[in-house]
């Protein structure tokens, strides 16, 4: 894959924000809808799951994913439940300090996963994973992206 999308810290910072007033189970339908429909648009093979409140209300493995991305799905929502920040801006924040994020069997800091907020609380996660991890960052953010603007529209 050539021509990946190179992120820093800033332009996380700067990307899509999810924090409604409210966030149930049908939202988090809603959302991995519009996760399935950018990985299919896109032809990337990407696994996405969305965690509310502790519970894998969402799961899907398209194309050559499969039971291997497991480990990497929960590995980037324990890091968005620690920080509270996309898995990837952690990452790129550690990387320009100067002290790269040290990976372990539970934490993994690499590209995929997103905080969901209601009223500003942590309530869940959408992390998807299978290709590069910048690519799985714009799997993720584009499916927020495209969730908020079928919220504004209803």
């Amino acid at each position: 894959m050539s021509d990946l999308p190179v992120y820093t810290a800033a332009d996380l910072e700067a990307g899509p924000v999810l924090d409604v007033s409210k966030f149930t189970n049908d939202d988090a339908v809603r959302l991995g809808e519009c996760a399935i429909a950018v990985i299919r648009e896109h032809g990337w093979n990407l696994a996405v799951r969305i965690v509310l409140r502790g519970d894998a209300v969402f799961v899907a493995k398209l194309g050559t994913t499969g039971a291997g991305n497991d480990p990497w799905l929960a590995g980037k929502a324990a890091v968005v439940e620690r920080f509270g920040e996309p898995s990837l801006l952690v990452r790129r924040r550690h990387e320009e300090a100067g002290t790269p994020f040290q990976d372990d069997d539970t934490l993994k800091a690499h590209g995929g996963s997103m905080p969901i907020r209601a009223g500003g609380e942590l309530v869940g996660s959408i992390t998807t994973s299978g290709e590069p991890d910048v690519i799985d960052h714009t799997a993720a953010a584009e499916a927020v992206t495209r969730y908020l603007a079928t919220r504004a529209r209803s």
